[in-house]
């Protein structure tokens, strides 16, 4: 049985969070929409796009919701910001999450549509994707910023676009100075906005292999003086951290000889193989989400800890003539496997204790909690207009109906209706 006025209570907070999360939106009804949009996102149905939301609503009038998502020229960015204020107070996040996430789209005059790989589908198909950065702690995780990437196909400087490209982009309404960046590129990009909204530095950045096989991503990190935890392929590779580098002797003729690194690099499954799985330690990292004889099940699991040196082929470019950057090498080994199954590079201190580096390195979890209630839940895949703007409008009004829900879960004296 719905209680009324529990519902009254929510709508009640809800007001004042948009009020709040929106003030920059300060044309009459901007945010009397942003409340109607949110309330639809949050309301049960199956598709929350603005049609059926609407109905739903009892909206008399769809097309002003659509004309405020598509064609009101209002900023995402100061939401955003102010949203990732609000929720890192609330959060009190451990780390921040680099990731991207996929939207299956049909035919190819919505932005940045084009055939691609998407982990949301396993494969190559016709979609778009989006880089992500995620506040997160055990307890909660939001998204907080976010990155359309562009392929390309719908670059018209890339040279791998095709010739109708500039007359698309013109139909989307996707600025001239948009261009293809690498996913590692965007997320960067998305780091800097963050700090620069007055977002604390993390304790450490996570990220999949997609983002920690990139050289300029990790040592961008570095540079902005964050500690990553990042996964990387098995065929990145290492030094040993005492390898030094030294210089041979002069022969007496040509130029002299630099100084370089007696031994060549080694991948880092191959470093690790060496080294045996008798090196591979059980930690225990954190407690369960899942109750197993009515406790929390601890998460635990065997990994290979090494200080190594960075040596694929981005770190030497970047660090050419230096020595190249100590870190740790992290290899989750099961019991039984010939090899271990997982690999991560981070620059946490030497110093730092086994069970905080899997801590760090495991943050990832939280974000599929983040795609699977946005998705599922919150319509972020149900946008059908075809406009740049549009995009930016609703992932931004999807990411600030998550947040809300995600206060309503962290305040005890708050009961959400089932």
């Amino acid at each position: 049985m719905v209680d009324v006025q529990e519902l009254l209570r929510l709508d009640g907070e809800l007001i004042e969070f948009v009020e709040d999360v929106f003030s920059s939106l300060r044309r009459k009804g901007w945010q009397e929409r942003s409340h109607c949009y949110l309330t639809g996102l949050m309301l049960e149905g199956r598709r929350k796009s603005v049609e059926p939301m609407a109905a739903r609503l009892n909206e008399s009038n769809d097309q002003s919701l659509q004309h405020f998502l598509a064609n009101t020229p209002w900023d995402p960015v100061p939401v955003r910001a102010r949203l990732a204020r609000k929720m890192h107070k609330a959060i009190n996040p451990t780390a921040w999450v680099a990731d991207d996430t996929g939207f299956t789209k049909d035919g190819r005059l919505s932005p940045c549509v084009a055939r691609q790989y998407t982990g949301t589908a396993g494969k190559i198909t016709n979609c778009q994707v989006a880089t992500t950065l995620h506040l997160a702690s055990d307890e909660a995780s939001v998204p907080i910023d976010w990155r359309l990437f562009m392929p390309e196909s719908w670059d018209p400087d890339s040279g791998k676009a095709s010739l109708d490209v500039r007359q698309r982009r013109a139909v989307c309404g996707i600025p001239d100075d948009e261009q293809h960046r690498p996913k590692w590129q965007l997320a960067l990009e998305c780091v800097d906005e963050a700090l620069s909204w007055g977002v604390p530095a993390p304790s450490v950045m996570a990220a999949d292999a997609g983002y920690g096989d990139a050289a300029a991503f990790r040592h961008g990190l570095t540079e902005r003086d964050i500690p990553y935890a990042v996964q990387i392929s098995v065929t990145l590779s290492v030094l040993p951290a005492t390898a030094t580098r030294t210089t041979p002797a002069y022969c007496g003729r040509g130029p002299r000889p630099k100084p370089r690194y007696e031994h060549d690099p080694v991948s880092v499954k191959e470093h690790l193989i060496a080294l045996g799985r008798r090196q591979a330690r059980r930690i225990t990292w954190r407690a369960g989400s899942r109750q197993q004889d009515g406790k929390r099940r601890l998460m635990s699991g065997r990994f290979v800890f090494a200080r190594v040196r960075q040596a694929d082929a981005g770190t030497r470019s970047i660090y050419k003539g230096q020595d190249w950057p100590e870190c740790w090498l992290i290899a989750e080994w099961p019991p039984g496997a010939p090899e271990p199954t997982r690999y991560w590079l981070s620059t946490l201190p030497a110093t730092t204790r086994r069970a905080d580096l899997i801590r760090a390195a495991k943050q990832r979890w939280r974000i599929e909690h983040d795609y699977r209630e946005l998705k599922t839940g919150l319509g972020l895949t149900h946008y059908e207009g075809r406009k740049w703007a549009g995009w930016h409008h609703h992932v931004t009004l999807v990411a600030a109906a998550h947040g809300f829900l995600t206060l309503q879960r962290l305040n005890p004296k708050a009961a959400v209706p089932e």
